[in-house]
């Protein structure tokens, strides 16, 4: 429940409790706090019993976790009925990051047998690579445009 406090932030919660409770009735407050978290739990179960029994048989495998938005997405791709682990298999992202690459580039995309060593030759790329490092070349004097109205 507390999984995001660490040592001392316990030990400074203790301290305060103490002060503001004095030792004499900490345990009181303890023992009363346990006890209405206890009948909070106790009440979201029956509810949620209640609300089971309510929608009846065709939702008994109903979890009230799937309501959070998340879960029920990630139950429903992880679900193999849409086919869709298929389609994450058949996927192959290098091939589509070099077909959109040469598209922008406008050249014709190249096929894995005719026609790739006089298209990789004339390109100076290898195997359809680009080199991201390189930064075009643009002359020094070619200022953009200045706007006297924009500024």
């Amino acid at each position: 429940m507390f999984n995001d406090i660490g040592p001392l932030e316990l030990v400074t919660l203790v301290v305060l409790a103490v002060l503001v409770f004095g030792p004499d009735k900490l345990p009181k407050v303890i023992q009363d706090v346990t006890r209405t978290i206890r009948k909070i739990r106790e009440f979201s179960e029956s509810a949620k019993q209640d609300i089971r029994q309510e929608l009846g048989p065709e939702f008994k495998d109903f979890e009230f976790e799937d309501l959070n938005p998340k879960t029920f997405i990630r139950k429903q791709l992880d679900n193999d009925d849409l086919g869709l682990k298929e389609i994450r298999n058949g996927f192959d992202l290098k091939k589509e990051m070099a077909e959109v690459t040469d598209a922008v580039h406008g050249r014709e995309p190249e096929s894995s047998s005719t026609g790739s060593s006089s298209s990789g030759s004339s390109t100076g790329t290898s195997g359809g690579a680009i080199d991201m490092t390189k930064k075009p070349e643009k002359p020094e004097d070619d200022r953009p445009p200045f706007d006297a109205d924009a500024t």
